[in-house]
């Protein structure tokens, strides 16, 4: 492999993930200076003292900076990405931050959290990032060029990555570690569809070395969490890349797959069955059903990792129609697996 070639490709990865390392490690001081804390007040906690948040501002910051960083090489902008929707993206995500930050200090009511992701989504709109088209699974593909098509789907789609990883966030190092695989299958992704060195690959690569680095700290048992930010920018994150490296949503909805279905089972259940807000927390979603199960909490954030890996892994070897049926079988996973935890815990109690 050509030295240029593994430099460039090398450079975004590690140098992402050492200064989010640092980053992390000073974000946590800071936000332990600011009181901005996780305290375990509520029955959904799980962990036994105060852990600082903010965490999402270290990984946010390091894709910022090297983002601007390879901007300056040249190598982002390469017909594909232009620098208006760079900006979008950036400065989607900075609103994300600053209300996520506003979150953690003051706990927003739902309506007000709400504001961010829907100001980051119109950035990301306005900036030019789009969906204009989509393979149709019997041939050919549809075109979404027309009237508001694409903005309303690019917007529901970025709002449901950035509200998936949000509730995702509740064992240690779970959203992290998913936006690691995620972004490194996406860059996989790119390979096969940009040029060599595309700005897709590289910002992929950014983002998988930042949430790696932040992983460091993150791993149970955590020194600190993502915070409202940080479990929405990455989300956003996701979304975005999904979209950027050639509107590749079904490989996103595989990598996002398990996740996605626990939110909108969640969601329909505290509607419809328990007749209360979708947005008020619970310790009902799949991941604390794991631990319900029997499993610990490394164990079971491997075993979503596990399940995140081979769907996304999947999804590079086939094409629209192959995919579709995999997002069946997945459907059906799901199925199994709520079984399989609700049985363990009837066993158990």
């Amino acid at each position: 492999m050509d030295l240029v070639f593994l430099k460039n490709y090398l450079l975004p990865l590690v140098g992402s993930f050492l200064i989010s390392v640092i980053l992390t490690y000073l974000i946590s001081l800071l936000a332990l200076k600011l009181k901005v804390v996780d305290y375990p007040s509520l029955l959904r906690k799980i962990h036994n003292h105060p852990i600082p948040l903010l965490g999402g501002w270290a990984i946010y910051l390091t894709f910022l900076l090297l983002t601007v960083v390879f901007y300056q090489s040249g190598l982002l902008t390469d017909g594909k990405i232009q620098l208006l929707q760079i900006i979008g993206f950036l400065v989607g995500g900075g609103i994300l931050m600053i209300g996520g930050a506003l979150d953690d200090k003051y706990r927003l009511k739902p309506l007000v959290q709400f504001i961010s992701p829907v100001l980051a989504a119109i950035c990301v709109i306005i900036g030019g990032i789009t969906i204009g088209y989509v393979t149709n699974p019997l041939g050919g593909v549809l075109q979404l060029n027309q009237g508001l098509i694409a903005p309303v789907l690019v917007f529901i789609w970025l709002l449901g990555m950035m509200y998936t990883t949000k509730f995702l966030d509740g064992l240690d190092g779970l959203v992290s570690g998913v936006a690691v695989i995620g972004s490194l299958v996406l860059f996989l992704v790119s390979l096969f569809w940009d040029v060599p060195l595309s700005g897709t690959s590289i910002l992929s690569l950014i983002l998988a070395g930042s949430a790696l680095g932040f992983l460091v700290w993150n791993w149970h048992p955590a020194k600190i969490f993502l915070g409202e930010s940080g479990s929405l920018f990455l989300g956003f994150a996701l979304g975005v890349l999904a979209i950027i490296s050639g509107a590749k949503i079904a490989t996103a909805l595989l990598i996002m797959g398990i996740p996605i279905l626990d939110v909108a089972w969640v969601i329909v259940r505290r509607i419809f069955k328990e007749k209360k807000s979708a947005w008020v927390g619970d310790a009902k979603h799949l991941h604390f059903r794991l631990l319900d199960a029997g499993l610990n909490q490394r164990q079971a954030v491997l075993f979503l990792y596990l399940l995140t890996l081979v769907f996304g892994v999947a999804s590079l070897f086939q094409q629209t129609i192959g995919k579709l049926i995999s997002l069946l079988i997945l459907v059906g996973v799901m199925m199994l697996l709520a079984w399989w935890v609700i049985n363990r815990y009837k066993k158990k109690s």
